[in-house]
């Protein structure tokens, strides 16, 4: 038999059969067009997550990243914890409404991500801060504190983009108030990641929501349903997929399941960039052992705020099934049945393993709870997977104020802003003029009495006046000569 490992045409086809390959590869990992990572109260560079993404420190000079605002202060954490990513090592500190302006080259949403953590500072206790943000208009916090005792907060946002510049605005509540940020990312989102149409779940109807691009989304929950936590390493996004165990509200009957082979991602479904492997290769499901099918529901619940829509993204990949056509399940959401009788087989053009995702839109209710529920239909099979879910996004849609936190808009902050600067100062300057005033009118009255002392005329005969009172003009008058 021929030895193809020392023919120098094997050799060479071997070559760039790999050369494809890592080609190939590079190819398909997204790259975006707009990709700011800033590593705020800094002049360093740093790198995070072991993937070698580089933070640039906000005190070099950029062309595409401009900073605004008087009395920015760096600090630096006197005592930091070296397990800790090093952008959450420093802080920008903001003692007036200032702002970042990021250059935009693809317009479209871009994912925003704000970095706040505690650090030990000499200048500023973070615990004191208290401000607002803002993103491109919309108000995404207020009178937040940006403070946790031990875990960095990230603050999330989906935001569409069609100008020139992105603009991140920091506004201090108070003038005795402060705001801060460790570290910003700015990165353009795959054209493929918010669709602008979803299905509004409205009672017991079911209808379309268009225009969903154009709302600001916050990232609320990104859970891996049956599987481990997903890290940024692991994500062609960069995001976090936390476990299902604490949202579940009902489970019996249900297990997971992982599989080690691949995705098949297709045209039209869900890409890496949608959501990763790493979530579509592990499920929870439920399903029957026998010949009966089971009568209840797999349930998670999270916690909502009422006055807000939520779009609900529900990723399906049969990674359990063992054969084509055996998978049919209903979809619940917010206990209304959204979809009866699912066909993963048919959605996918019966292919195993190919993900799909549903998009819904529903209103946050007085409950302060949003579940979702996947569980058989009357067309379930006994012996088979009756229901499965292998991951689940909540995102927070703005109100009609253009917020994400609480009833007031941009404009109304600002406006209070120099105001409440205007009022003071009216305060403190009236202050002043009054006691000036004050300090005058007391001043011409000593002087006054002065004059009249100094410049009475004296008594011709001392009989006609008092000795004491003589010798007080006489002092007087001695004190003004």
């Amino acid at each position: 038999m021929e030895n193809l490992y020392g023919n120098p045409s094997f050799s060479l086809l071997l070559f760039l059969s790999l050369h494809l390959l890592v080609v190939s590869s590079l190819y398909q990992r997204f790259s975006p067009v707009d990709n700011y990572l800033i590593n705020c109260g800094s002049s360093d560079e740093v790198s995070v997550d072991g993937n070698n993404r580089k933070f640039m420190g906000d005190s070099v000079k950029s062309d595409s990243v401009l900073m605004c605002g008087t009395r920015t202060i760096s600090i630096r954490d006197s005592n930091p914890d070296l397990g800790l990513s090093p952008i959450y090592h420093t802080a920008r500190v903001f003692t007036k409404p200032s702002k970042y302006e990021f250059e935009i080259r693809d317009k479209g949403t871009h994912a925003v991500r704000i970095h706040f953590h505690q650090l030990n500072s000499a200048k500023y206790d973070v615990s004191d801060a208290l401000f607002h943000v803002s993103v491109n208009g919309f108000l995404v916090l207020s009178n937040f504190t940006g403070y946790d005792n031990e875990n960095a907060r990230i603050k999330e946002y989906l935001i569409w983009v069609d100008a020139e510049k992105l603009v991140i605005g920091f506004i201090p509540s108070k003038r005795s108030k402060f705001a801060f940020v460790n570290a910003i990312e700015v990165i353009s989102a795959p054209k493929d990641l918010i669709a602008d149409t979803a299905q509004f779940v409205n009672g017991d109807s079911v209808e379309n929501f268009d225009g969903l691009t154009k709302q600001a989304l916050e990232v609320v929950y990104r859970v891996n349903v049956g599987g481990p936590k997903v890290t940024p390493f692991n994500d062609s996004l960069w995001r976090t997929w936390v476990p299902d165990e604490e949202f579940l509200k009902f489970s019996e009957g249900s297990s997971r399941v992982y599989t080690s082979g691949r995705i098949r991602y297709q045209m039209g479904g869900a890409s890496r960039e949608v959501c990763p492997d790493n979530v579509y290769n592990s499920a929870r499901v439920i399903s029957s052992s026998n010949a009966t099918v089971p009568n209840h529901n797999i349930t998670w619940g999270f916690d909502v705020v009422e006055g807000y829509k939520y779009l609900v993204r529900m990723h399906f990949c049969d990674i359990a099934s063992i054969a084509i056509g055996l998978i049919y399940f209903n979809v619940h959401v917010d206990g209304h049945l959204v979809y009866k009788d699912m066909d993963l087989s048919y959605i996918t053009n019966e292919v195993l393993s190919s993900p799909f995702y549903a998009d819904f839109v529903v209103d946050g209710d007085s409950s302060g709870v949003l579940t979702v529920s996947v569980g058989p239909s009357s067309k379930s099979f006994p012996y088979a997977v009756d229901g499965i879910l292998n991951g689940v996004e909540i995102m927070k849609l703005n109100n009609s104020m253009g917020s994400l936190d609480g009833e007031v808009s941009v404009e109304q902050v600002l406006k209070n802003w120099p105001r409440g600067n205007i009022g003071v100062s009216v305060a403190l300057f009236a202050s002043v003029c009054l006691l000036l005033t004050a300090s005058l009118l007391m001043h011409r009255r000593r002087v006054g009495v002065k004059d009249s002392v100094a410049w009475s005329p004296l008594p011709m005969d001392i009989s006609k006046g008092n000795l004491k009172s003589n010798n007080q003009f006489s002092c007087g008058k001695v004190e003004c000569s």
